[in-house]
C-alpha cells in the first residue's frame, strides 16, 4: 500500500464521513445506481444513513488510509428460516476510491467484513457482483468466495 499500510483503519461510519462515501459511488461508472453529488440529494443519502446507524441489523463501515476515507462497505445481518433458522450476513456496497484500488484495502475490508458477521454469528457471508465488473468477480473468487447462485432484480 502505496501510502503505508499501518495507517490504514477501518471503523464505523460517522455522519461527517457521508460526503466522502458518496463522492466514491458518484465516481463509480459501473455502479449504475444514480449516486451523485448534486446537494440536493444529501438529504436522501443522510435520511439512509440515519436508517442504517438506527438498525441493529446493518451498519456501514468505512477504511481509512491516514485517516481519509478510501474505502467503505455494509453488512446486514438477517435470521433465516432456510437453513434451519440460519443467520446470514450479506455484504454490500463495497467501494475502494479509484485511485487506490489493487493496493490490499478492499481485501482489508471484506475480512473485517468477515469478522464482523462471525461476531453476529453468521453462517454465511454473501454478495452481489455487477456482471459488468469481471475484476472484481476474480478479486471476490481470490479472497474464498464462490460464485453459487444466479441473482435477479427488478426495479420497483
Amino acid at each position: 500500500m502505496g501510502e503505508g499500510a499501518a495507517s490504514l483503519t477501518i471503523d464505523r461510519a460517522q455522519p461527517e464521513d457521508l460526503p466522502a462515501i458518496v463522492a466514491m459511488f458518484a465516481a463509480d461508472p459501473l455502479g449504475g445506481h444514480g449516486d451523485t453529488l448534486d446537494p440536493a440529494a444529501l438529504v436522501l443519502y443522510r435520511a439512509a444513513f440515519d436508517a442504517i446507524a438506527a438498525s441493529p441489523a446493518t451498519d456501514l463501515f468505512v477504511a481509512r488510509l491516514n485517516g481519509r476515507v478510501v474505502g467503505t462497505y455494509q453488512i446486514i445481518v438477517t435470521h433465516a428460516i432456510v437453513g434451519r433458522g440460519a443467520v446470514r450476513a450479506i455484504l454490500e456496497g463495497v467501494q475502494v476510491a479509484p485511485h487506490l484500488r489493487g493496493q490490499g484495502i478492499g481485501a482489508a475490508m471484506v475480512a473485517d467484513a468477515e469478522r464482523q458477521a462471525r461476531a453476529r454469528g453468521a453462517a454465511t457471508l454473501a454478495l452481489t457482483s455487477n456482471a459488468a465488473r469481471l475484476d472484481a468477480h476474480r478479486f471476490y473468487e481470490r479472497l474464498g468466495f464462490a460464485r453459487s447462485h444466479a441473482g435477479f432484480k427488478k426495479a420497483l
